[in-house]
């Protein structure tokens, strides 16, 4: 049985300038600003939650499916998930469009200027989970809004356990809509930033919206992660990384795990765990997609971790 991993599918441009933004913004004059950037550095990553997540699972041996919409400059993406045995049944080509991108500019002090063109992920609703067999769980990860509230109706009609996952999309969505969303989810998953952002939305406690799903885990980057179930909360560390390089992508590596962990019915401790440890292979390693291992490997570090065994 399948996961099916609906969300973005994107290129993330990003740009080093060699300096500091705010020796060339003039704070007096920024009503009228217009400044320019040299940037001789920069890279093209692939990357969108559903491309992330789905990567990871693949990691990990899972079979995913990836629902997401692409533009007319999909070609390279297309061809990575070919040359990595990711299937793309339900990645939609919508004609005249861009796939969604984010041009990222960094200076010296990790300040960042992005620009986010979400071009095809605008037309996410066109995907039906409906159209796809042989599913035994899913997520609704950042997209377009419509899609991600039909996919949430979809998973429940067709009875498929679904994990809520709104990320960077939460200020789309009333307290009224993500409410409805987390009673239809079987599980959530959130930042802590997020997790306060529901919070405030709702006007509901962390623990009080844990009730309406089986299991709500909020992650908090160095600090680890806490999973919410059954009236209880267990905390799960973070596992030291070999190296703190990138964190883009850190949240969609810890969610591949987490999904491996729920549909291979591991207990919620064992399950926390595991995606602590992809989140830490991923964090050394810069882009969403560059980070390899193997599954031995993967055990390998939850052993080192946790003394015991991952699988």
């Amino acid at each position: 049985m399948s996961i099916l991993v609906c969300g973005s599918v994107a290129y993330d441009t990003i740009m080093v300038f060699n300096d500091r933004f705010k020796e060339h913004i003039l704070p007096e004059q920024i009503h009228i600003l217009n400044v320019a950037f040299l940037v001789p550095d920069m890279r093209r990553e692939f990357g969108g939650c559903a491309g992330n997540i789905a990567y990871n699972l693949k990691l990990l041996g899972a079979d995913a499916r990836i629902m997401a919409t692409v533009g007319d400059d999909s070609g390279p993406y297309l061809q990575r998930l070919d040359a990595l045995g990711l299937r793309r049944d339900h990645v939609r080509q919508v004609e005249g469009t861009f796939t969604a991108q984010a041009f990222i500019t960094t200076d010296l002090d990790d300040n960042q200027i992005t620009a986010f063109h979400p071009g095809a992920m605008n037309h996410s609703h066109l995907n039906d989970v409906s159209e796809a067999t042989d599913i035994a769980l899913g997520i609704v990860a950042p997209d377009g809004r419509d899609g991600m509230l039909g996919h949430a109706q979809q998973f429940v009609q067709a009875g498929i356990p679904f994990v809520f996952d709104p990320g960077q999309g939460l200020p789309m969505f009333s307290g009224e809509e993500l409410q409805a969303c987390l009673e239809m989810a079987s599980y959530c998953a959130l930042n802590d930033y997020e997790a306060q952002m529901m919070c405030e939305k709702t006007g509901r406690s962390i623990e009080s919206l844990a009730t309406e799903v089986e299991a709500l885990v909020v992650t908090r980057g160095a600090q680890g992660s806490q999973i919410y179930v059954d009236g209880q909360r267990i905390d799960i560390p973070c596992v030291q990384a070999d190296a703190v390089v990138d964190p883009t992508g850190c949240g969609d590596a810890f969610r591949g795990g987490l999904l491996y962990g729920i549909a291979n019915g591991m207990d919620w401790e064992r399950t926390g765990r595991l995606a602590s440890v992809m989140g830490s292979i991923k964090i050394a390693h810069r882009g969403g997609q560059n980070h390899g291992a193997t599954r031995d490997e993967i055990a390998a570090r939850y052993a080192a971790a946790f003394g015991e065994q991952a699988w």
